[in-house]
């Protein structure tokens, strides 16, 4: 028997309110798992700020925001680039106020054996996740460390990042590099009352959900949602440098349940590309790609 279904869509983990007057800047946050995360924040009361690189993602993500009645802007920020970041955080403090939570969301990945990525597939991975993490992450912090003031950063992970996994040999290091920086910076900053944890998200629905990937419970897009708001709230505030692993205990499943291995060159690389066999096992689900 699979665990149990979580409280319906809509319902909330946290009183209402509890993030009334604050600002949340979610990066990525205009699909999949970075917009679901956003949009607990703003039927808590949040105001929105939704930060992409793609104007479509944009959009979308600004009116599933105002369609729960929440404030929310769009500003395009490209997360490798610390220039654009500040640019970012200018314009949200101008049209919002100061950002009191970043979701640092953003993300690249692609399947691929490890002997067939270019050097530049695996460095613009690497830039995006962990590169990325660190920029928005700095930027957050000279801010509130200039005013005076404490905040929240979350930062999304990976269960991988621990275990590895065929196929993701660049995000698989740039998640770990995740992980650790989450717990050095909650070091640094913890006098300051600045908190920085971590979420790792296992299986959550998507359209290319492999078969053996929906035989047990899958996660609801709620759920990281609602992790994600009690780990930023006032509720967790003694709780920093912490990886949350949301993912009904799959990460730790033994071979007994375990899918028939395939080998990583059968499944993505360059023959089962040509010959049309090639299978996409990778979640996909996770803010900009």
């Amino acid at each position: 028997m699979p665990l149990s279904p979580p409280p319906a869509l809509g319902k909330s983990a946290l009183p209402a309110g509890t993030f009334d007057g604050q600002v949340v800047a979610v990066t990525g946050g205009g699909t999949g798992l970075g917009k679901g995360i956003a949009l607990e924040f703003a039927r808590l009361g949040a105001s929105i700020a939704i930060l992409s690189r793609k104007p479509e993602h944009l959009s979308a993500g600004v009116e599933a925001m105002e369609a729960v009645g929440a404030k929310a802007i769009a500003v395009a920020c490209d997360v490798r680039d610390p220039e654009a970041i500040a640019r970012a955080f200018d314009e949200i403090e101008a049209r919002l106020g100061p950002v009191d939570v970043l979701i640092n969301n953003a993300a690249g990945n692609f399947p691929a054996p490890a002997e067939e990525m270019s050097p530049n597939g695996f460095r613009t991975v690497v830039d995006i996740v962990l590169n990325g993490t660190f920029n928005c992450s700095r930027e957050f912090a000279l801010r509130r460390l200039a005013a005076g003031k404490g905040g929240s950063i979350l930062n999304i992970g990976a269960t991988y990042s621990w275990t590895g996994g065929p196929g993701t040999s660049h995000s698989a290091a740039a998640k770990a590099g995740v992980t650790n920086l989450t717990q050095r910076l909650a070091v640094e900053w913890a006098p300051d009352d600045i908190r920085v944890n971590c979420l790792a998200p296992g299986r959550f629905p998507h359209k290319d959900l492999p078969t053996h990937m929906t035989q047990h419970r899958v996660g609801e897009v709620r759920e990281l949602g609602w992790a994600a708001t009690f780990l930023c709230s006032p509720y967790a505030s003694y709780i920093s440098g912490h990886t949350l692993v949301v993912d009904g205990a799959n990460w730790l499943r033994r071979s007994l349940v375990m899918p028939e291995f395939v080998p990583i060159r059968e499944q993505f690389g360059r023959k089962a590309r040509e010959e049309g066999t090639a299978t996409d096992a990778i979640s996909k689900t996770r803010g900009d790609k």
